[in-house]
């Protein structure tokens, strides 16, 4: 189970982007990798086309390309750098009833995430 989820900012902590920081924009669960905006952006060549109105498609593009989730850290919300997280249980009364709802901590400032 990843600790990391899509829309969370990370901070990339190896690489040839180590430092910069970006939003997860996909997970790929499977192969524990995920897309991390403005991070490990790589040139993709497309093929040339038209579109239905004529205008030229394809050529160079820049992407984004999956990391491995061991590379990046979840960034604290209050010290804005690389942390751990936990996970801590509570329960909730909602409407009239008592639920066990598991959540994420930064082990750095103690916050919920």
């Amino acid at each position: 189970m990843s600790k990391i989820k899509k829309g969370d900012l990370v901070v990339v902590i190896s690489g040839r982007d180590k430092g910069k920081q970006g939003r997860v924009l996909e997970m790929d669960r499977d192969n524990d990798r995920l897309v991390v905006e403005g991070v490990q952006r790589v040139k993709k060549h497309t093929k040339v086309g038209q579109s239905s109105r004529g205008a030229r498609t394809g050529g160079i593009e820049t992407i984004e390309a999956p990391i491995h989730v061991s590379n990046v850290m979840l960034v604290d919300p209050e010290t804005k750098k690389g942390t751990r997280v936990g996970s801590r249980s509570e329960t909730v009364e909602r409407d009239g009833r008592s639920r066990t709802v598991r959540v994420r901590v930064a082990k750095r400032s103690g916050k919920d995430i």
